[in-house]
């Protein structure tokens, strides 16, 4: 599908700088306050679907939905922090997180992309350049979001909530 093809093409662009091990998209669901992965590098680990409610510190929360600004946490200690799957982060040879929300032509947060990489990989320039990839790509990135549906189908099939 075009709009998991827009995901995929951000997630190599990404690869090549600021680097990436673990790449996800995550859609913005303002009227749950959560978080529904819709693309993933790692679908064993962090399956599509997912939902991450916002039980996650303030201050992430503060500054990549409110302040809608990116987040860097370089090294585990700052992972640790702010995310409650620490442990499987490290397992899969990761120490930093980059997050970046993506906004629409309204200044509304309509999803936050997830970059890690290995511990002390990423630096304020990091940010800035996954922010300038972002942004070459806003329009096709918000369109990919805003085409998944945000409401929970009532079955018994509903993927567990994450816990962020």
């Amino acid at each position: 599908m075009k709009r998991d093809a827009v995901f995929q093409q951000t997630f190599e662009a990404m690869q090549k700088e600021p680097g990436v091990i673990l790449f996800t998209a995550l859609q913005w669901i303002s009227e749950r306050s959560s978080l529904k992965r819709l693309f993933t590098s790692h679908p064993a680990e962090y399956p599509v679907g997912g939902e991450k409610t916002v039980e996650i510190s303030p201050g992430w929360l503060g500054t990549v939905i409110e302040d809608k600004e990116p987040f860097l946490a370089a090294n585990p200690e700052a992972l640790r922090e702010v995310f409650s799957d620490s442990g499987l982060i490290h397992q899969l040879g990761c120490g930093a997180v980059i997050n970046v929300p993506v906004l629409d032509q309204q200044h509304n947060v309509v999803g936050v992309l997830a970059l890690l990489d290995a511990e002390g990989k990423y630096t304020q320039e990091s940010v800035e350049t996954a922010v300038s990839v972002i942004n070459a790509n806003r329009a096709e990135l918000v369109r990919a979001f805003e085409a998944h549906t945000t409401e929970i189908p009532e079955t018994s099939e509903n993927p567990a909530k994450d816990t962020a």
